[in-house]
């Protein structure tokens, strides 16, 4: 990371003039959204992360700019089929266009095939990267394989010796309503 270029107020437009790259190493707990999925937090657990800017010629225009983004994580998460430790890997690798405010953003985001972004002189990489990893994230986390045998019964053996000893709510409700009808 050079001093001219900060990843928490990056100015994106003179970040992509000077063709320039940042990369960084950070600890999980600069990405609080990050450390709130992630169980058993560890203080080894890491975010790695790569920005290159850039000036590219699209739509008939020159001189757009652009940031190409790598992100990559592995957070520690609760497998749904056996409810044990599972380490996620996260990896992201995304490209954004920058342009000049939230009405052109609008304006184009139907039409547009890339992601955009409103460009800005203190624009936060961090954020991005922490969002884009959440995106990342599993709907369900589970291991390929499971280390430990995963249950598939769904009840115990007196299971339906219990349900026999409980009075069917819908007989309650049945002799409720004969009651009101012979009034």
């Amino acid at each position: 990371m050079t001093k001219e270029h900060s990843p928490d107020r990056l100015d994106v437009k003179a970040f992509a003039q000077a063709g320039a790259h940042l990369s960084g190493h950070d600890t999980l707990l600069k990405y609080q959204r990050l450390v709130e999925e992630a169980r058993g937090l560890h203080p080894d657990l890491r975010v790695d992360w790569m920005a290159d800017g850039e000036l590219r010629a699209t739509h008939g225009l020159a001189g757009q700019v652009w940031l190409h983004l790598k992100a990559s994580a592995t957070l520690p998460m609760t497998c749904q089929r056996c409810l044990q430790p599972v380490d996620v890997p996260l990896e992201v690798e995304r490209e954004f266009r920058f342009v000049a405010d939230e009405a052109t953003a609008e304006a184009l985001d139907g039409d547009s095939e890339e992601d955009l972004l409103v460009i800005s002189r203190e624009f936060n990489l961090r954020e991005l990267i922490e969002d884009e990893l959440i995106m990342a994230l599993p709907a369900v986390p589970r291991h390929d394989e499971c280390p430990v045998e995963v249950r598939l019964e769904s009840s115990a053996e007196d299971f339906e010796e219990a349900n026999a000893q409980k009075p069917n709510p819908f007989a309650a409700l049945a002799s409720l309503c004969k009651d009101k009808s012979a009034d």
